[in-house]
């Protein structure tokens, strides 16, 4: 009797794990090449929003960008407006966060 009670739980505790971890791996990562229309620095220079022309559909897309070597481009003008960049993103909560973020030619 303990064995089957035993056994009951831990499938409850397997399915409730997988339940609750598959809304994690349910966010969309989206690939792009598009060409920088505006950057635009926050104050402290942690983060910066840019926006994007897509090359396939012609659609302006807003990709907010946080990382360090990526942010130091921005700053130097290594990546400046009018640069064509391939990036990929995750739209979570209705904002788009930067994965990977590079000029297509190099850089």
């Amino acid at each position: 009797m303990k064995k089957a009670v035993s056994l009951i739980m831990v499938a409850a505790l397997l399915t409730l794990g997988i339940v609750s971890f598959s809304g994690v791996a349910s966010a969309e990562e989206v690939k792009m090449v598009g060409v920088i229309q505006k950057i635009d620095l926050a104050a402290g220079g942690k983060t910066a929003t840019v926006t994007l022309k897509d090359n396939k559909s012609g659609k302006s897309v807003a990709i907010t960008v946080t990382d360090d070597l990526t942010l130091d481009k921005f700053k130097d003008h290594r990546i400046v407006e009018g640069d064509e960049i391939r990036c990929k993103y995750e739209t979570d909560g209705g904002k788009n966060h930067s994965k990977l973020f590079r000029k297509t030619a190099g850089c």
